[in-house]
């Protein structure tokens, strides 16, 4: 087997290889993805590349709502849950809610090996990204977008949709990665300084359009889960239908700004918030022309990433919640109320 789908894949019970996940690859006509929380939002970024670079229809469900709801299953899905541990029961019990309605095709996206979830997906992704001891995951976030981009890759190629010189310049780009990542830790100075503006805040919003919408949903958990901020993400595009209401000099409103195809629009609906006195925090591409003044906080991300800026985007999100909770005294590792592993319903 040429190219990249060989060394992506193994069958969880070890009997089959890439080979047979390729086979799988070309017998599938669209993804459906299940997951929960961080997880979940993983696959909403997932969906943008699955449709824009592999042509394949993708459905993103709540582990919980899709296992208790009626749907129209496709035994010719390719049914992809996505866990750090593995052991979540809302997803395992979607994944067997999925097999019960005729959907064989099953993989998993998952860090631990000896899994429940690994045992019971005929294919497995490892993520590798060592024990997360803190409830709130990042570096399992960050290895899931991974996966699932190569997943992407695997797909295209299975389906004759990727060309080999696209296949070398999305690999770089991966390669390339720890570089870009280790850029982007070095704002971490700045990052403080925002989160010194938001140890006295109760509320904020965040903004993304595309597949960077999934990336401020992130950003706006990962705040709730660790400084007790209440957040809420958007679209940035439905501001002007409802969230708007709420912009006021004390509502921080951070956007995700990547020099992407959306960025005009985006643009406009930052003079939204700026023309009723919102105070906005901009993480922007170095080419965006978006700069700092009265009411606007810039931070310029070292590179713009293409497909791949999601993965760069969430970083200084998770440093921001990191860096408002040490200021409010918050346990970062272990917020209240949650645990690790949800393995109860």
């Amino acid at each position: 087997m040429e190219g990249i789908v060989p060394e992506l894949f193994e069958a969880a019970n070890h009997h089959a290889a890439g080979e047979g996940a390729f086979h799988t690859f070309k017998a599938i006509d669209n993804v459906l993805i299940l997951a929960c929380g961080t997880s979940y939002y993983s696959g909403c970024v997932a969906k943008y590349w699955l449709e824009s670079i592999a042509k394949i229809p993708c459905q993103v469900e709540v582990a919980s709502e899709y296992r208790y709801r009626d749907s129209v299953p496709n035994p010719n899905s390719l049914v992809v849950t996505i866990t750090q541990s593995g052991e979540t029961a809302d997803t395992l019990a979607a994944l067997r809610h999925a097999q019960s309605l005729g959907m064989k095709h099953t993989l998993t996206i998952c860090n631990v090996m000896t899994s429940a979830m690994v045992r019971e997906c005929k294919l497995a992704y490892i993520t590798r990204a060592g024990v997360e001891i803190g409830v709130a995951s990042t570096k399992a976030f960050t290895t899931q977008l991974a996966g699932l981009f190569l997943l992407t890759l695997a797909l295209a190629q299975a389906k004759g949709r990727l060309t080999e010189e696209a296949e070398a310049a999305y690999l770089k780009e991966m390669r390339h990665l720890p570089v870009a990542l280790q850029a982007v830790l070095a704002l971490e100075p700045q990052i403080i300084a925002w989160a010194e503006d938001f140890t006295s805040k109760e509320n904020a919003l965040f903004l993304g359009r595309g597949m960077h919408y999934p990336i401020a949903l992130e950003g706006a958990l990962k705040l709730k889960e660790i400084s007790y901020i209440h957040a809420e993400a958007y679209p940035a595009g439905e501001l002007k239908h409802g969230p708007l209401a709420l912009v006021t000099s004390e509502m921080p409103v951070v956007t995700v700004a990547p020099n992407d195809a959306l960025l005009e629009k985006l643009k406009s609906n930052l003079q939204e918030v700026r023309a009723r006195g919102g105070v906005l925090y901009v993480l922007a591409d170095s080419d965006t022309h978006i700069s700092s003044d009265e009411g606007i906080n810039v931070i310029r991300m070292p590179e713009h990433y293409g497909a791949l800026s999601p993965l760069l985007h969430v970083v200084p999100l998770q440093m921001l919640a990191y860096h408002t909770a040490c200021a409010r005294g918050t346990d970062v590792d272990k917020p209240r109320n949650l645990a690790k592993s949800v393995t109860v319903e």
